[in-house]
């Protein structure tokens, strides 16, 4: 029998609500925990090793989950300049491949990817879900700007999917299986 992973949360359910902000909010909370959930556990190695051929490892998974939110809320929306926005890509370059240096832990990037939503929470708080993106950061120059609907649509769609990989990458690693 296989063991399934121990998360005591609920998916949450939409429910009669107008506070669709809030809504977001709460989605992407549920996804980043479930990603902290999926990768505790494992040992360093089924961490930092691939099992898919993609050739990504759950812990860059994690790290990309975090610089992916960053890029389109904090640069992307409010237009603030960011250290390497990239930097979860080898060398920062834009190649589609990931890349976690050795001396980086899995408790480091969990509590990154955490910050970095709190950092989103308080972005979207504050703001009109129907406001456009800046034009002064990552979308400098683009014809057409995102609203911030549009971006944490984005934002919420590539949690449910990694998540969803990584429910397979942990079921191979060890046989533990999500909901």
């Amino acid at each position: 029998m296989r063991e399934t992973a121990g998360m005591s949360r609920d998916l949450p359910t939409p429910g009669p609500t107008h506070d669709v902000a809030g809504m977001f909010l709460t989605y992407l909370d549920f996804y980043r925990d479930t990603v902290a959930d999926k990768v505790r556990g494992l040992s360093e190695d089924e961490l930092r090793v691939s099992r898919l051929p993609s050739g990504w490892t759950p812990i860059e998974l994690v790290k990309h989950l975090s610089f992916m939110e960053r890029r389109w809320v904090v640069w992307g929306f409010c237009g603030e300049q960011v250290d390497e926005p990239w930097g979860d890509h080898r060398e920062g370059r834009r190649d589609g491949r990931w890349h976690v240096p050795s001396a980086e832990s899995l408790d480091g990037l969990l509590a990154t990817l955490h910050a970095t939503g709190e950092r989103t929470r308080e972005i979207v708080e504050g703001a009109d879900l129907g406001a456009p993106a800046s034009d002064t950061g990552r979308f400098a120059g683009a014809d057409e700007v995102p609203s911030l609907t549009a971006i944490l649509f984005h934002v919420l769609q590539e949690y449910a999917r990694h998540a969803g990989h990584l429910d397979v990458a942990r079921e191979l690693a060890d046989g533990t299986v999500g909901e």
